[in-house]
């Protein structure tokens, strides 16, 4: 019991906070030759609190068929992240990948209203200041964490009419329920699961905003072995998604590896394209 005491209070205190669950930033960028290669330009900002922010923004090859807004998810910083997304700039896609507050090379420390805020201002970037964003052509990617980032972004928005859809990939439906999973997957955790995941607010979970995107678009990708965010998760956001919307359940293993199968590539590829068309 003596054992069991401090791991209990140290669960408390990390949940409390919700930064060691949700958030495990890095402030080292990794200087990767292929990203160099397509030459991002940087781009400072500023969240709506005051936190400054960075992100890079690249411009697309070829024809262009809009503009991707990257919310990544919750290791490191954009400049890991960012090397699964290179090949959209091929496909014709400008892409603005930002870090929000704590990662990278942004100010201040991660908080779940705080990241929100940062996507908000980077939607508000991509409209009003950097050139390729044209209106009707944003889609805003969201990858485990960064899909509830992007839910919750394009739903509250005075910029959501720039929108042009929503895709998701490996995102979880609750903050809450997640925490409680996590918790639950340990011995020592599991009688506790449902008292120590109160301790994480559910305010601005995607499965209770996803319903407020609409009429935009909406595309759920869950991965059927996703150890990280159990694919239940993908069917209960596309359950709480209004029309239109569209649930790809990939027999892929592994947490937000939906880039890595070029079959779904160049399925993502036709859906852009058949929105583009609407």
């Amino acid at each position: 019991m003596r054992k069991i005491v401090p791991i209990l209070f140290a669960a408390i205190v990390s949940l409390s906070g919700c930064t060691s669950l949700f958030f495990k930033p890095s402030s080292q960028l990794v200087s990767d030759p292929e990203t160099v290669r397509y030459a991002p330009e940087e781009v400072a900002f500023t969240s709506a609190d005051g936190i400054p922010l960075y992100g890079w923004y690249f411009r697309a090859r070829g024809s262009e068929m809009g503009t991707i807004l990257v919310c990544h998810g919750n290791v490191e910083n954009m400049s890991t992240h960012v090397k699964l997304d290179l090949w959209l700039i091929n496909a014709g896609y400008n892409l603005f990948i930002f870090d929000y507050r704590g990662y990278g090379m942004s100010g201040g420390a991660p908080t779940v209203r705080g990241i929100n805020a940062d996507a908000e201002a980077a939607l508000e970037t991509l409209v009003t200041r950097l050139q390729g964003a044209r209106e009707g052509k944003i889609i805003v990617f969201g990858k485990s964490l960064g899909g509830a980032v992007a839910v919750f972004t394009v739903a509250n928005s005075p910029y959501k009419d720039r929108v042009k859809a929503v895709v998701l990939d490996s995102a979880f439906s609750s903050y809450r329920r997640i925490a409680r999973e996590k918790i639950a997957a340990s011995v020592i955790g599991w009688p506790f699961q449902y008292p120590l995941s109160f301790l994480v607010s559910d305010d601005c979970s995607p499965v209770d905003f996803i319903g407020r995107i609409s009429p935009i678009p909406v595309l759920i990708m869950q991965g059927q072995r996703d150890e990280i965010v159990p694919a239940h998760h993908g069917r209960d956001l596309y359950e709480a998604a209004l029309q239109p919307k569209e649930l790809w359940e990939l027999n892929i293993a592994g947490h937000v590896k939906s880039w890595t199968d070029e079959a779904t590539r160049n399925r993502l590829l036709a859906y852009l394209s058949s929105l583009s068309k609407k």
